[in-house]
């Protein structure tokens, strides 16, 4: 089923800093520009916002991170404005808070919305449940594991036909060790203060620094782990405090503490997660929730890197215990300890097989090229339907 041949697309996003959201709208924002159509996004903007329009994406800067009701009113009166002025046949929105703002325009402009359920977000009480279901309020949801679906439809006793998995994709061009520069390896090497001639396993957790991305229960069974008298590691952690700055310093303290400044380093937000990948031996996941989907385990294997992750949510799906990866039970540093051991003992050419099994298996299930297409037809769909 094809899009129509004028489409444009209105993605509304808080904004576009960093993360698998973020990357998924400029992915889907280049797929519907090949197409032929016109890639609006909505979003106070960031660091990947030049990107998006460097690759002929448009940028409408409006405050859509704002949880503030005035603020959300006017946002909604603004992307009225910019439907009917754009033309916009559908709206796509990735976010409760602007969803409440891009739902009322929809609505008031007779636009077809979807919405991305993101993550899985947990409600203790009524009143935030009535705040999540906001993201199944349009014509139809997508959640980007069976993991997510299985949620949304249970939260929200949603028909099962209005919810359709559609797994993050990763563009497999960026992500190919043969098409990575050894410069990009080296500037990288040098920017983290890494010796060359240093050969001891490097297992890089990347992730924003945010205490349930499992940062101290590593640091806790890299501790443990030392403690037996191994020493042939070093754990890095790539990410951002996002202003965070009390976790970083504990963070910090705790690896002093433990006398793993020589074992484990922090090196802040790194833009070249490819080059990243080829610096490392394995991907730590080790998150305390849940992950929704979790590219930080998918990215790393189609990089032919072996994965630890946390055995729960979307990397049930996504990690093949002994095959591609270990599956470790979530914040149980014993259990951390013990995989972290199995892994830096591993001889190299078993370290590769496993590495190739992943690379084969994840360029196989998440393309971005397939994520995209299967986007594509839900807009179809539902355009279709409205028709």
């Amino acid at each position: 089923m094809a899009l129509p041949p004028d489409f444009t697309l209105l993605q509304v996003t808080p904004e576009l800093e960093t993360g698998g959201a973020e990357q998924t709208t400029l992915d889907v924002a280049n797929a519907v520009i090949a197409a032929g159509g016109t890639a609006l996004v909505a979003t106070r903007g960031g660091r990947m916002a030049q990107k998006l329009t460097a690759e002929g994406g448009r940028l409408a800067q409006m405050p859509m991170q704002s949880k503030n009701p005035l603020v959300m009113l006017g946002n909604a009166s603004r992307l009225v404005d910019l439907i009917r002025r754009e033309k916009v046949d559908l709206v796509h929105v990735r976010s409760r808070a602007p969803a409440f703002s891009a739902l009322w325009a929809a609505q008031t402009t007779k636009t077809p919305l979807v919405a991305t359920y993101h993550g899985v977000y947990n409600a203790k009480s009524g009143l935030k449940r009535w705040y999540n279901a906001v993201m199944t309020k349009g014509d139809f949801v997508i959640a980007n594991s069976d993991y997510t679906r299985r949620h949304v439809i249970a939260e929200h006793h949603l028909d099962p036909d209005r919810v359709v998995n559609i797994p993050r994709g990763v563009d497999l061009q960026r992500f190919e060790p043969r098409l990575i520069a050894p410069s990009r390896v080296e500037t990288l090497r040098r920017a983290w203060g890494l010796d060359p001639t240093d050969h001891r396993v490097k297992v890089l957790l990347a992730g924003r620094l945010t205490r349930w991305k499992g940062q101290a229960l590593l640091i806790d069974a890299v501790a443990r782990l030392k403690r037996r008298g191994e020493s042939n590691f070093l754990i890095i952690l790539a990410g951002d405090d996002q202003g965070r700055r009390d976790y970083r310093a504990e963070l910090e303290r705790k690896i002093s503490a433990e006398g793993l400044s020589d074992n484990v380093r922090i090196v802040g937000h790194c833009d070249d997660m490819p080059a990243a990948y080829l610096i490392a031996d394995y991907a730590a996941a080790p998150s305390l929730e849940p992950e929704a989907f979790g590219r930080t385990a998918v990215e790393p294997q189609v990089m032919g890197r072996p994965v630890l992750a946390a055995a729960h949510g979307g990397a049930l799906e996504t990690v093949v215990h002994g095959e591609t990866g270990w599956l470790v039970t979530p914040g149980d540093a014993d259990a951390w300890t013990d995989a972290l051991a199995q892994a830096v003992a591993l001889p190299a050419h078993k370290r590769m097989t496993m590495g190739e099994a992943g690379r084969t298996r994840t360029r196989r299930l998440f393309s971005v090229e397939a994520m995209c297409a299967a986007y594509l037809d839900v807009y179809a769909k539902v355009l279709e339907a409205r028709r």
